[in-house]
């Protein structure tokens, strides 16, 4: 019996062409479809029949309202019957662990690892207005700030997330929450078709740091926006004041592929060799248990696990834990 095509488990080329038909994406549909295509075998995931098996139990509800502009993104309907509630938050566990939210689908929610709402607090009052703006969102997990941008005005938000499980929770939310100007990619950005000018705002949050090739990275994402495009870029930071870049021996509070913790001033300093105009910080923000947590939905370790239990400013590797700075540039006009 043939293995099933795992491109088709994660993506409707035909819906996806439907949906981008009135956005600024049209031109681009057929080259993203090819991209998608060529990655099929990188797609291939043991879970993938079971997870598609949990998108397919997710029961109907009728839904009343779409909440995307505020802390939990959500699908508020009249509460379910018990057994459809039931089936409702079983196919949601199916696809355990979630890392990016909070949801809430009828009277479910899906208490995520992180609290990303606190993320977009920071972040969200300094960033260019959104009204009317085409979005990417890359290394976007399961799709939170896609709604959140959405929410906040964004004609047209494509997320690039090449984790199989993240695609997944995002169908799941979609199916509840979902409108097609709010679209999702199993898509890495070096495999991103060019030329790829076509956003007003690229956001980059918690990937740049797990790149070997930094310098490659932001030549990526300058390469997204367009003149006076905006780059909104959040990364783990190490806490000096000076020059310098902190390169972990092996893992960093326990994450695997954390290639350099750079300090803030060093960021922007590739920001300028890259190319962007006037590249600024917005913040440094020690990363708290309030924010990344263990959770029912994220039974695994966390935080609270990484850090060091006799002095909780030190990860268990002893190098400083995690600070996560946001920084903003733009492209040239």
């Amino acid at each position: 019996m043939p293995e099933p095509d795992p491109a088709a488990y994660l993506f409707d080329a035909a819906a996806f062409r439907t949906a981008i038909a009135h956005t600024p994406l049209a031109p681009w549909g057929e080259a993203l479809i090819t991209a998608v295509d060529a990655r099929r075998a990188a797609l291939r995931h043991g879970d993938l029949p079971r997870w598609r098996a949990a998108l397919a139990r997710l029961p109907e509800i009728a839904v009343e309202a779409r909440v995307l502009d505020a802390a939990t993104v959500a699908a508020d309907a009249r509460p379910p019957a018990l057994g459809v509630r039931e089936t409702l938050r079983d196919a949601l566990g199916a696809l355990v662990p979630w890392r990016k939210g909070p949801f809430r689908l009828a009277d479910v929610t899906v208490d995520c690892e992180w609290r990303s709402d606190l993320k977009w607090n920071r972040l969200a009052p300094h960033v260019r207005p959104l009204l009317g703006r085409t979005v990417l969102d890359v290394g976007c997990g399961s799709g939170y700030h896609l709604w959140r941008m959405r929410g906040a005005g964004a004609a047209c938000v494509l997320g690039i997330e090449p984790g199989v499980l993240s695609v997944m929770q995002f169908e799941a939310v979609r199916r509840y929450v979902g409108e097609p100007a709010v679209q999702i990619l199993p898509l890495t950005l070096e495999t991103l078709p060019r030329p790829m000018a076509l956003f007003d705002t690229v956001f980059s949050m918690g990937v740049l740091y797990h790149r070997r090739d930094p310098a490659a990275h932001l030549l990526e994402l300058l390469e997204a926006l367009r003149p006076d495009g905006e780059l909104v870029l959040e990364t783990l930071v190490s806490p000096s004041a000076t020059d310098s870049e902190l390169a972990p021996a092996g893992r960093y509070a326990r994450m695997r592929n954390v290639h350099a913790l750079p300090s803030p001033t060093r960021v922007r300093r590739w920001l300028e060799r890259a190319g962007f105009v006037a590249p600024r910080l917005l913040s440094v923000d020690v990363t708290t248990t309030d924010e990344q947590r263990r959770t029912a939905w994220m039974p695994y370790e966390s935080l609270a696990e990484a850090l060091d239990p006799t002095d909780p400013t030190l990860t268990v590797e002893g190098l400083p834990r995690p600070h996560r700075a946001l920084f903003l540039a733009r492209r040239a006009s």
